[in-house]
């Protein structure tokens, strides 16, 4: 590896500390890729508007009234106030924290503070793109259409969506305005398959361990997902703070048994637990998540 890629590395690369005390490394999602998940996810909302559209004129086509017309139109504006708001919103508050833009290239939101991404967060930053991006858009479309459409209400639409669209390569972070209100920053979510030899070492280790389903159930697959990155990058200090925080939570006694060895059994016993609820349509995203 070349001191130059190791330089970039650092550069992308921030340490976020979970609620459990886990340090996890993150690395920024980059320009190019927020970019492309923005075209895929615009090209999503604008098919879902041309279809929209295609059924309110044929729904003012066969309105009998000018009254029903202008209802039509009404119900067309807001669905596609609510498209355009809610499809990020809905996306961004679902387990993988990611719309299917964000899906696609491999990154997903997060919270800057380590903690859990909540409605309150995930609303802010969406509210703000109305102001970053489809309002100025609107001007720049809507203007001309409607007559309006002289140059300096042009220049300044463009000056305007220019300065939000740029704010992610004038900062370190690479926050746009959405992010920097919200706590929020938008990072890579690779793709990763269960190792192979991490599933045979927790079952190798199973029978050692006997866990109730009480403390099965005091995670869900959030914290799963955290525990797996400690198994395949484990550091001492790291592995001892994450079984204390588990041992102490659940109220295990792990006698004289190794911390990895500790980890390992939980991690494949609880991993077996959440399989089996999904299997019965139940599904608990972590540990805060009631609906178990």
């Amino acid at each position: 590896m070349t001191a130059t890629h190791m330089h970039r590395d650092v550069r992308v690369q921030r340490s976020l500390i979970t609620p459990e005390g886990v340090n996890l490394n993150l690395e920024l999602a980059s320009i190019g890729q927020r970019f492309g998940a923005l075209v895929i996810d615009m090209a999503i909302i604008i098919g879902a508007v041309i279809i929209l559209t295609i059924v309110a004129l044929l729904a003012a086509a066969n309105g009998a009234t000018t009254h029903g017309t202008e209802i039509v139109a009404i119900i067309w504006l807001l669905g596609l106030f609510f498209l355009r708001n809610g499809y990020f919103l809905f996306f961004e508050m679902s387990g993988r924290a990611a719309t299917w833009g964000k899906r696609a290239v491999g990154i997903r939101v997060a919270s800057r503070d380590g903690g859990r991404l909540g409605f309150s967060a995930v609303f802010t930053r969406n509210a703000l793109r109305e102001l970053e991006l489809f309002l100025p858009l609107t001007v720049l479309i809507g203007a001309p259409i409607a007559g309006q459409g002289e140059g300096w209400t042009v220049l300044l639409s463009l000056i305007w969506c220019g300065v939000f669209v740029l704010l992610p390569m004038f900062n370190r972070d690479k926050l746009r305005a959405g992010d920097l209100v919200a706590g929020t920053w938008v990072v890579k979510a690779p793709r990763q398959k269960l190792l192979r030899d991490m599933a045979d070492d927790g079952a190798a280790h199973r029978n050692a361990f006997d866990f109730t389903v009480a403390q099965l159930d005091a995670y869900g697959v959030k914290e799963l997902q955290v525990l797996e990155q400690v198994l395949r990058t484990p550091e001492r200090a790291t592995v001892r703070a994450v079984a204390d925080r588990i041992a102490n939570r659940i109220g295990y006694n792990r006698g004289s048994a190794s911390d990895m060895d500790f980890l390992r059994a939980y991690y494949h016993a609880m991993r077996g637990r959440l399989e089996t609820r999904l299997l019965m349509g139940k599904r608990r995203q972590d540990k805060f998540d009631t609906t178990h």
